[in-house]
């Protein structure tokens, strides 16, 4: 788990920040204040190991406040004003959220958290002053999993990368099939191909993602993949890129 604090001082983004939280079952909720000397506090009492931290507050502003903790902690900014980006970057934030956010990309926010903690860097980290986190030395490498927003009213799902045999577009969902289930998810096919790791999975038609380890055989324009009897048929437009990488994978380069 990666404990998180919020601070803003408008009560409805706190709620907002507190229920994404509570739904991933990924991150967990240590604390929430609209006061960032009180949340100064917090750190020194409560193991933290990510912040989202509003900009505009009258007590002491976002980025001072990222001044004041020397980067002891990963922060990702949630403002209205996206003109703060920049200064924001040059400050190492983990991300930088322009409200309101939508959940999908809060999920994105998740999962580079994930990515950044798994690795050895993220990991000493979390090692550091306020933070009961892993150890230094643990494995790097990149999230195995996504969390999904299914077509049941407020529930998030994860679904392990490994498990995924190939995603269908269907309108405004997509259809996940992994193992013997199928989810339903609010998102679009180009952002899920835009969260999906491109050595493994790839775009083979418009409605249509595959996931490469799953193939069993390519028969003219037509894909067919392992514990499915679905075929799937490699679109005109994406023919040429879909075939090189099968060759470059058939000779091992």
């Amino acid at each position: 788990m990666i404990n998180c604090l919020v601070i803003d001082d408008e009560q409805h983004a706190i709620d907002v920040l507190e229920h994404y939280i509570r739904e991933t079952g990924i991150l967990k909720l240590v604390a929430s204040t609209d006061n960032p000397l009180t949340a100064l506090a917090v750190l020194q009492d409560l193991p933290v190991d990510l912040i989202f931290l509003d900009i505009h507050m009258p007590q002491l502003s976002g980025i001072d406040f990222i001044k004041v903790i020397h980067q002891r902690y990963k922060v990702v900014l949630c403002t209205a004003y996206p003109n703060y980006a920049v200064e924001g970057f040059e400050l190492d934030v983990l991300d930088y959220l322009v409200k309101p956010i939508p959940l999908a990309r809060f999920l994105k926010t998740v999962q580079k958290a994930v990515d950044f903690f798994e690795t050895g860097k993220g990991a000493a980290s979390r090692g550091g002053a306020g933070s009961h986190g892993g150890a230094a030395g643990e494995p790097a490498g990149h999230h195995d999993f996504i969390m999904v927003k299914t077509d049941v009213k407020g529930k998030m799902l994860k679904i392990n990368l490994g498990d995924i045999i190939f995603i269908e577009g269907m309108k405004n969902y997509v259809a996940i099939h992994h193992g013997v289930e199928k989810t339903m998810a609010l998102l679009s096919m180009k952002e899920l191909e835009d969260r999906l790791p491109g050595n493994d999975f790839m775009r083979v038609h418009k409605s249509y993602i595959v996931a490469l380890p799953y193939i069993t055989m390519i028969e003219g324009n037509s894909i067919s993949l392992k514990k499915s009897d679905h075929k799937i048929f490699v679109g005109e437009a994406y023919r040429e890129k879909f075939m090189e990488t099968m060759k470059e994978k058939l000779l091992g380069r």
